[in-house]
This record gives structure tokens, C-alpha cells and sequence, in this order.
């Protein structure tokens, strides 16, 4: 049991490490071409709330701990709500969101995320769901506060991003409370 938490843990260090990289990757690059633009953080922030949205309906389905089930209910409430915002957003300055290779990479980590999550119940899925929840709103934090935000063109996009921030921070708090509590 304890070999499989250190791998979990690896594991999610690896996924924010994915994370920040690939952002870094983008904004060092020499070409041009790979720097983030107003409509590649769309697509970002788009990407990164419907991640958080699916995680939680499956939690919303799988688990039986209130705290995790509350918690969840509320990652699809809040990360629905910013991504109703940002989608509003996009449209008004007329901007449509833009894949790039961080949000292929954030698809397919969490394709691979749900699979596991969907194999496990109880006590097991509730600590792969709360530990990948930490170590997500960790990576995704780091992002918007040192790529996202500084990459910004456009002040009403660049001040959204500031703007969800402390629930970001909020949502940390949360789910670290509740893995201690696991």
C-alpha cells in the first residue's frame, strides 16, 4: 500500500511538472509561432475547466464521502461558472479559442486520469480524486500566475485570469483540508 501512494504521488508530481513545462516550453522557444496568444490561453482555460468539471461529475457519481461529493459539487459549480465567463468572454472580444500542445498534453493526461478514476472505489478513488485535485489546482495556480496572466494581450482577458485567482486559492485550501482528512 505504501509503494502505491509514493506512485500516486510521483504521479501527480509528474502531472504538474507536465503542466508547468509545457507552458515554459511555449513561452522559451525561439519561434515565434509557439508563444502563447490571447486565443491559446482561451483554449487553455477552456480545456483546464472542463477537466475539473469531468473529475468531479465522476466524483459526484463514485464516491460516498460528503466532504469529497460537497467538494466536487462544487469544482463543477465554480469551474463551470468561469468557464461560462471565459466563453462569454471570447465571444465579445471575438476571439475563438486556439489549441496549442498544452492543451492536447492536458487532454490526454486527463483521458488517462479519468480511466483510473473510473476503476476505483471507496476510500482509494476518494484519495486519487482529492490527491489529483491538490496537485492540479497546484500546477494550474503556477500557470495562470507566471504564463497565463503575463502572456495576455488583452486587459479584459488578462484581468479575468487575475480574477479567479482567489477561488483557485480557495479551491486549494479545500482540497488539502479534505487530504488530510483522507
Amino acid at each position: 500500500m505504501k509503494n502505491i501512494n509514493y506512485f500516486k504521488k510521483f504521479a501527480f508530481v509528474l502531472l504538474a511538472i507536465a503542466f508547468i513545462g509545457c507552458a515554459h516550453a511555449m513561452e522559451s522557444s525561439n519561434d515565434s509561432s509557439n508563444k502563447l496568444t490571447d486565443a491559446n490561453i482561451a483554449a487553455i482555460v477552456v480545456g483546464a475547466n472542463k477537466i475539473d468539471i469531468s473529475a468531479g461529475k465522476i466524483a459526484l457519481d463514485r464516491s460516498q464521502n460528503n466532504q469529497v461529493r460537497e467538494f466536487a459539487q462544487r469544482m463543477v459549480t465554480d469551474h463551470q461558472s468561469v468557464l461560462d465567463s471565459a466563453v462569454k468572454l471570447v465571444t465579445r472580444l471575438g476571439v475563438s479559442p486556439k489549441n496549442n500542445d498544452l492543451v492536447h498534453a492536458l487532454a490526454k493526461q486527463s483521458s488517462e486520469h479519468e480511466v483510473k478514476l473510473k476503476s476505483l472505489t471507496g476510500k482509494e478513488f476518494d484519495r486519487l480524486y482529492i490527491d489529483h485535485e491538490v496537485a492540479y489546482h497546484e500546477a494550474v495556480i503556477e500557470v495562470v500566475k507566471t504564463q497565463l496572466i503575463p502572456g495576455a494581450n488583452n486587459q479584459d482577458l488578462k484581468d479575468t485570469l487575475v480574477s479567479v485567482l482567489p477561488a483557485f486559492d480557495a479551491h486549494l485550501a479545500h482540497c488539502k483540508n479534505i487530504q488530510a482528512s483522507l
